[in-house]
């Protein structure tokens, strides 16, 4: 592995907010565009396309994505970016639209260069301090914890907390974290020298190329290219996303899939098809409240494209419910 590099692993934070005004409108949605950037320069990233409909707004950023409904924000962050540096302000931002935050879920995998994190990622410790020390007091039934597999690069960190213990209506996220991806099909993830196309017109023939598109053939693609390599996408689906970001460099590869669930699409097999995608020697897969059937599937999906399940971690936290957290590894390659 490089000594150093692009830290392709996200950290991922979802806000829930709620407003005493039954008349709620657009919500957040009606913060600014100098607003968001305000936040996002405080994380160290921009935004470089967009796109929205009539449930939420979804941006593309330079270091991965941000998610915009009226009563929730998820945004998600690659490299050195200082992501937790948004939750402050966000809540500030909200209570000028009369929201108030209820709930809050922080997570992440293992990073492959940790040293390289700035403050306050440099551990998960620090990373649960800071939380614990810029949400609301009401937000009182909290757990942090550390899903541990058989892959030593592989574990899943989660921070939840909320003003109740078990709220209903909480949607289900497959999150699903991909290493070592085939060399093969990570080149399709570079950019031609002098290909005379901008990164929204590079990334929609990635989209193309790659069958990216074939994921979920309902949604709505937001795409964008970077120079020289790396791709990144929001897929809308009504009111669900997915999400996919992609660094191919060969030492340090990793692709990332994300997606909401329905009642309207098939999770098991778009994992698979995401997968597909990429080739990868090793996948994580972690489900939050999603019930032991969608589980099951998942893992059966995962499995029919020549990985075996080497372990699965369970754990229940406040304000989301459960969370499974499975590995996969090539059956060609040893743990």
């Amino acid at each position: 592995m490089a000594v150093s590099g692009f830290e392709g692993f996200e950290k991922r934070l979802e806000l829930q907010f709620s407003s005493h005004d039954p008349v709620l409108g657009i919500g957040l949605r009606e913060l600014d565009f100098k607003s968001l950037e305000q936040v996002l320069h405080q994380v160290q990233c921009t935004v470089v396309s967009a796109l929205g409909n009539q449930h939420f707004d979804s941006y593309v950023l330079s270091e991965s994505s941000l998610f915009v409904y009226p009563t929730k924000i998820i945004i998600k962050t690659c490299g050195t970016t200082q992501l937790l540096k948004s939750v402050r302000p966000f809540i500030n931002h909200a209570r000028t639209l009369n929201l108030h935050l209820i709930a809050l879920r922080y997570t992440r995998g293992t990073f492959i260069f940790p040293e390289a994190q700035p403050y306050p990622h440099t551990s998960f410790h620090e990373e649960v301090v800071y939380l614990e020390d810029n949400i609301p007091d009401d937000l009182c039934y909290r757990k942090a914890s550390v899903i541990p597999s058989k892959l030593t690069s592989h574990s899943w960190h989660v921070f939840s907390a909320g003003v109740v213990e078990y709220p209903d209506d909480v949607p289900y996220t497959v999150e699903v974290c991909m290493t070592d991806l085939d060399q093969t099909l990570a080149r399709k993830f570079f950019r031609h020298p002098n290909d005379g196309m901008n990164g929204d017109s590079a990334g929609r023939a990635m989209t193309e190329l790659t069958g990216i598109n074939r994921i979920n053939p309902n949604a709505q693609i937001c795409d964008f290219a970077f120079d020289p390599c790396g791709y990144s996408m929001n897929g809308i689906d009504g009111d669900c996303y997915s999400t996919i970001h992609v660094t191919p460099e060969d030492g340090f590869s990793y692709a990332s899939f994300e997606c909401v669930g329905s009642a309207y699409n098939d999770m098991a097999d778009m994992v698979k098809k995401a997968v597909k995608v990429f080739g990868p020697g090793t996948v994580s897969v972690a489900t939050t409240n999603a019930g032991e059937d969608m589980c099951m599937r998942i893992k059966g999906a995962v499995e029919q494209v020549g990985l075996k399940c080497r372990s699965c971690g369970i754990d229940e936290v406040p304000a989301a419910g459960k969370v499974v957290f499975q590995t996969f590894t090539s059956r060609r390659k040893r743990i």
